[in-house]
Formats: structure tokens, C-alpha cells, sequence
């Protein structure tokens, strides 16, 4: 029998496994949902010296579609903040990704009833740097908020990172909305909340097209 002079295959396992590092698990997704809504309550802390709190109870409390709307975006931001941390994982339910929906349904239709309430009001103009101000609001504190929820999860392997991108840029930008209603005390009008939603919309697209194309 002829024998090979090459390493046996003992040696090559032991080669192959001793090049080998132990991998970090990743953390349970509701802690990491947890430190980053935390992080969010940080900003909101960091915020407070410049709310006008009787503006801010005045305004929530002198309608029900006032108070509703922020609870709408408040749910919806820890709701899919939840759905990307669990979509992060391989093993979980893609059906994670409607989470959010019952908090977008609320946030939509209050701030819808808020329009009607205003009746013609609500399609009133309003100052061109309250409507930059607003969309710049809503999408640079969602561009940090985002990075942050990738950097959460970069030990995570989701099955659909597009849609698991564009469901942090949804939370991101859910927390930026509710985050600005501290610094926003008065009625929105049509075109007010047409340029918030719009920023929503960019945000959860920019989300998605950053993780389609550079794979994170």
C-alpha cells in the first residue's frame, strides 16, 4: 500500500479547527430593542430643556386625535423596534414585520381625525422653515437612531436584511415624529403632515436601499 506523504487527516482538522475564534452569540432582540428605545429616552432627556410643557399638555389634551397621534407613533416605534431586533435572527417568523401595523393604523387615523377636526384650517400654510425644520427634525435625529439599530444588531443574520432595514428605518423614524411633537405644540395642517410622512417614507426607503446596497 502506497502511503501519502501529506498531512493526515487528524492534522488537517486540528489545522482547520485551531484557526478557528469563538463567535459572540447575540443578544436575546427584546434587550436590544430595550437599549435602544432607552437610547431614545436619552434624546428625549437631552430634549427636555427646550419643551414647552404647558404648551405641550395644553395642545394634547385639547383633543383626543392629539394625544392619539403621539401614542400611534410611540407604538409604532417600540413595535417595530421589536419586529428588526427579532427579524435580525435566521429562525424567526417573517410575519414579525407586521408589528408595527396596529401603531401606524393609529398613528395615520388620528392624525387623519386631527385634519378633520381643523376643518378648513387644516389646509392653511404654514411658514417655510416650520416645514424644513420639520423634515430636517425627522430625518437627521432618524439617521443617527438607524445607525444605532445597526450597530445593535451586527451580530445578527436576517433572511430578508432589506426588509428587516426598512422596519428599523420605520422605528427610527417613528421616534423622530414622536421625539418633535415635544417641540412642535400646535395643530398640523395638511401640508405639515404630508412633509412629515413624506420624511417618514424617505427615511424607511433610505433604510432599505443603504442595507441593499452596502449589505449591512
Amino acid at each position: 500500500m502506497i502511503r501519502s506523504s501529506g498531512p493526515s487527516h487528524e492534522e488537517t482538522i486540528g489545522h482547520l479547527v485551531g484557526a478557528l475564534r469563538p463567535v459572540r452569540r447575540a443578544r436575546p432582540p427584546l434587550v436590544d430593542a430595550l437599549l435602544w428605545i432607552v437610547a431614545v429616552a436619552a434624546v428625549a432627556l437631552i430634549l427636555a430643556p427646550r419643551v414647552d410643557f404647558g404648551a405641550l399638555v395644553a395642545r394634547l389634551s385639547a383633543a383626543p386625535d392629539m394625544w392619539m397621534a403621539l401614542a400611534g407613533s410611540l407604538v409604532t416605534m417600540v413595535l417595530a423596534a421589536i419586529a428588526t431586533f427579532m427579524l435580525g435572527l435566521p429562525d424567526r417568523d417573517p410575519r414579525w414585520a407586521l408589528a408595527p401595523l396596529p401603531g401606524l393604523a393609529l398613528w395615520l387615523g388620528a392624525s387623519g381625525l386631527g385634519c378633520l377636526r381643523a376643518g378648513l384650517d387644516a389646509f392653511g400654510p404654514i411658514p417655510t422653515h416650520e416645514i424644513v425644520d420639520c423634515f430636517a427634525f425627522i430625518v437627521g435625529f432618524s439617521v443617527p437612531l438607524s445607525g444605532l439599530m445597526f450597530a445593535l444588531r451586527r451580530r445578527a443574520y436576517s433572511l430578508r436584511p432589506t426588509l428587516n432595514a426598512a422596519i428599523a428605518g420605520l422605528a427610527a423614524s417613528a421616534a423622530a415624529a414622536s421625539l418633535l411633537t415635544l417641540v412642535h405644540p400646535f395643530d398640523a395642517t395638511v401640508l405639515d403632515l404630508g412633509v412629515h410622512f413624506i420624511a417618514v417614507g424617505l427615511v424607511v426607503v433610505g433604510n432599505g436601499f443603504v442595507s441593499r446596497r452596502f449589505g449591512v
